[in-house]
C-alpha cells in the first residue's frame, strides 16, 4: 500500500486539520475528544442534547460530566464573571441543562468554579463552530479511538494558522448592478472551512489609499432584504460608490451574526421580538458584543497588493483592526437607511457599540 504519510505530514502536523475535523463533528452532534497535557476530555456541545445523548454521555462518563459557559450567559444567569465557569452536573438533565444554556428566564441553581484548560478550549472550539457557547465536558478514564481527538494548543493558534494560510483559488469577471466592471475573486483557508469572498470594484488605484469596505455577510439583508438591518443597503451603496469614483475592493467576509453564525443570529432575532436589543438578545445566547476577527480581512487585503485603505464603514472596530494588523487607514463614513424595523438597532449601535451612525435617531432601546 502507497505510504502518503510525507504528502499529508506538513498539514497534520500544524493540527489545524484536527481542528477542522473537530468542528464538522460537533456540528453534527457528535462529542470529540480534547486532550491537554495528560488530561482527555470528552466534548459534547449542549445545544445537541437529548434524552438519547444524555443517556449514553451518561453510560461514558457517570457523574463526572460540568457543563461550561461562557461570562456572557453566566451574568444573564445572575452571576457576575468576567471569564467562562464551570457548572456539576451529577446527572446529565436535558431540560436543565437547556434551561442553563439558552433560557432568558432560568438563574443559577448551583455553584461556578473555574474552568481548566482543556475546558476552556472546548468552548473556544464551540465559538470555531458557530454554536452556542456551552459544552458537556467529561473527563475520560479510557481511550476512545473511535472519536476525533484534538489538542487544545491547536485549537488556541487555529485562527492565527488559517489567516497565515489563506491563498487565492479563483477569480473572473462578475457584472453587478450599479458596478458592471467588476470582479470576484475566491480564498481558501478560511475560518471553519468557510471561503472568503473579494469583489474588485473597476480598477483602483494600488500606489495610493483604495476605497475598502469590510463587508460581513448578511442573509437576511443582503440577500432578502430585510428591513431589520441596513447591511444590504450599505452592500449596495458602497459598490455605486466605488463604481462612481475610481474603483475599490469589498471584502465579502462570511461572519454572518457578528460571527455568531446564521443559526444563532436567527435565534437572537426571535429575543429581539421579545423586546430586547441585538446586544441584550447576543448576551442571553452567551455572546459578547462582537465574536468578529478581522485578520483574514488584513491578509485578503495583502494578497490583493493593498496597503494603503479609505475604509467605508461606521465601526471603529475595524478600523482599529486593520491599523492593528499594519494598514496605513483612513475612514469613509457610510450607513443605510433607517427604516422604522432598524432604527432602533442603529441607535442600539450607536449608543452601545460607538458605530459613527449621523443620522437623527433615538435614544437606544428595543432593537
Amino acid at each position: 500500500m502507497t505510504d502518503l504519510t510525507a504528502l499529508f505530514s506538513s498539514s497534520a502536523a500544524s493540527g489545524a486539520v484536527d481542528v477542522e475535523r473537530a468542528i464538522a463533528e460537533l456540528r453534527a452532534g457528535r462529542p470529540v475528544v480534547l486532550s491537554e497535557g495528560a488530561a482527555r476530555l470528552l466534548v459534547f456541545p449542549a445545544e445537541n442534547l437529548d434524552p438519547a445523548s444524555a443517556v449514553l454521555l451518561e453510560n461514558i462518563a457517570p457523574g463526572r460530566a460540568n457543563l461550561i459557559l461562557s461570562p456572557q450567559r453566566l451574568r444573564r444567569l445572575g452571576v457576575e464573571r468576567t471569564a467562562p465557569g464551570v457548572i456539576a452536573l451529577p446527572r446529565i438533565d436535558v431540560e436543565r441543562v437547556g434551561a442553563l444554556l439558552a433560557d432568558e428566564e432560568a438563574r443559577i441553581d448551583a455553584p461556578v468554579s473555574a474552568p481548566c484548560a482543556a475546558e476552556e478550549a472546548a468552548l473556544d472550539l464551540l465559538r470555531l463552530a458557530t454554536l452556542l457557547p456551552g459544552a458537556i465536558v467529561a473527563p475520560l478514564l479510557q481511550p476512545m479511538p473511535q472519536l476525533q481527538d484534538v489538542h487544545g494548543c491547536d485549537v488556541r493558534s487555529f485562527r492565527a494558522k488559517k489567516v497565515l494560510s489563506l491563498h487565492l483559488v479563483g477569480r473572473a469577471p462578475v457584472p453587478l448592478e450599479g458596478a458592471p466592471n467588476s470582479e470576484i475573486v475566491v480564498f481558501r483557508g478560511g475560518e471553519g472551512l468557510r471561503d472568503q469572498a473579494a469583489v474588485i470594484v473597476g480598477k483602483p488605484d494600488l500606489s495610493g489609499p483604495v476605497q475598502v469596505r469590510l463587508h460581513s455577510a448578511c442573509l437576511t439583508g443582503d440577500l432578502f432584504g430585510s428591513l431589520k438591518c441596513d447591511c444590504g443597503d450599505q452592500l449596495r451603496h458602497t459598490a455605486r460608490i466605488m463604481a462612481e469614483s475610481g474603483g475599490g475592493v469589498i471584502l465579502y467576509l462570511d461572519q454572518e451574526g457578528r460571527g455568531n453564525g446564521l443559526a444563532n443570529k436567527v435565534r437572537a432575532y426571535k429575543l429581539q421580538a421579545c423586546g430586547h436589543d441585538t446586544y441584550d438578545a447576543d448576551e442571553i445566547l452567551g455572546f459578547g458584543l462582537d465574536q468578529r476577527r478581522f485578520g483574514y480581512a488584513a491578509r485578503m487585503l495583502d494578497l490583493l497588493g493593498v496597503t494603503r485603505v479609505r475604509l467605508m464603514t461606521n465601526n471603529p472596530a475595524k478600523i482599529e483592526a486593520l491599523r492593528a494588523a499594519g494598514l496605513d487607514v483612513t475612514d469613509q463614513r457610510i450607513q443605510g437607511r433607517p427604516t422604522p424595523q432598524n432604527i432602533h438597532y442603529l441607535a442600539t449601535k450607536r449608543d452601545r457599540a460607538g458605530h459613527y451612525l449621523d443620522v437623527d435617531l433615538p435614544p437606544a432601546g428595543g432593537g
